[in-house]
């Protein structure tokens, strides 16, 4: 594998610099948060009595609604429903908000909505509509509480990196998605999103993500960048499927960028790792130690014996994370 062929592949993502594009909302915005607002979790976490109520959102390209209809629509609920999960949390419901030229366009959107609710069991309690736009758009809301948190500030140096994914699907042709999920029973799939909360109250680990459009790598660097460290990414070491080769780099690189319907990473104390492992492995979901946290701003990928430097958040923030109070 050509490590440094990678790192520059992955730094030219189109994951990346969409990631990228929040330090501009946020500078944006920074006047009007609240004090001690952290950003770069999946979600909201709003203090809520014993635990916390959980809001998020997710809006979806153009291209992807236009050709993708129903699997768009089905997407704007698994996704959300990942951002609550990663997060140690349950959801509760969602509300969508839909623009389309005709209710002829914006049905098959709507029913992979409805299915995705049925099969995920989250009710769609509300939204918008809009069947007079020139084009057809998608964006989801949803809401969830947790009694822990998984979070995106607390990996700590000395972590373990650990990566689940489940490979028990196939590429959504032509995009970057692995899909594992459309096929999959709903109680496999509810019970494979349990495990994230299980993990929390368990005290099993108290930082992760789930892997979003950043891809496997991006999305580590986000975790690392929010709790204010640095690692060592090991990308021989990320589950893959059978027929990504390590040695074949344009099948590397497009599993590296792809969004899994089924993706974490946590950080896991060295003492918890072979639990959280098992946990994930009853359950048939492929999951391995691929990295460790380290003190500083440096993010490093690793092949075997070659390493090279993938980035530096002090000269170059990745999402320009917010302070945590």
């Amino acid at each position: 594998m050509n490590l440094e062929a990678l790192a520059a592949a992955l730094r030219a993502s189109r994951g990346f610099a969409h990631k990228g594009d929040i330090a501009d909302v946020m500078q944006r915005l920074a006047p009007v948060l609240p004090a001690g607002v952290a950003v770069g979790d999946d979600c909201a976490a709003i203090p809520d009595g014993d635990g916390h109520l959980l809001f998020a959102i997710e809006g979806f390209v153009d291209d992807f609604v236009e050709k993708m209809p129903w699997f768009a629509g089905w997407c704007g609920v698994m996704v959300n429903a990942s951002d609550i999960y990663a997060m140690g949390g349950r959801p509760i419901a969602v509300v969508d908000a839909l623009w389309s030229e005709g209710a002829a366009q914006g049905a098959p959107v709507l029913d992979g909505l409805a299915e995705a609710s049925r099969r995920y069991g989250i009710p769609i309690v509300g939204g918008h509509s809009n069947h007079r736009s020139p084009r057809a758009q998608l964006a989801v809301a949803i809401v969830g509480r947790a009694k822990k948190l998984l979070t995106s500030f607390d990996a700590k140096p000395g972590d373990a990196l650990v990566m689940a994914v489940d490979l028990r699907g196939a590429w959504q042709e032509p995009y970057p998605y692995w899909n594992a999920a459309t096929g999959a029973p709903a109680e496999r799939l509810r019970g494979d999103l349990e495990l994230l909360p299980m993990i929390a109250e368990e005290g099993l680990a108290c930082a992760a993500k789930d892997i979003s459009m950043a891809g496997a790598v991006g999305t580590t660097m986000m975790l690392l960048e929010c709790s204010g460290c640095g690692g060592v990414l090991d990308v021989a070491a990320i589950p893959r499927p059978p027929s990504v080769a390590l040695d074949d780099d344009a099948a590397m690189r497009r599993w590296l960028t792809a969004f899994p319907s089924y993706g974490f990473v946590l950080s896991v104390s060295p003492a918890n790792a072979a639990a959280v492992l098992e946990r994930f492995a009853a359950r048939g979901l492929s999951a391995a130690v691929v990295g460790e946290v380290h003190e500083g701003a440096t993010v490093t990928l690793r092949s075997g014996e070659d390493d090279t430097p993938l980035w530096d958040f002090a000269a170059r923030p990745f999402i320009t994370a917010g302070a945590r109070a």
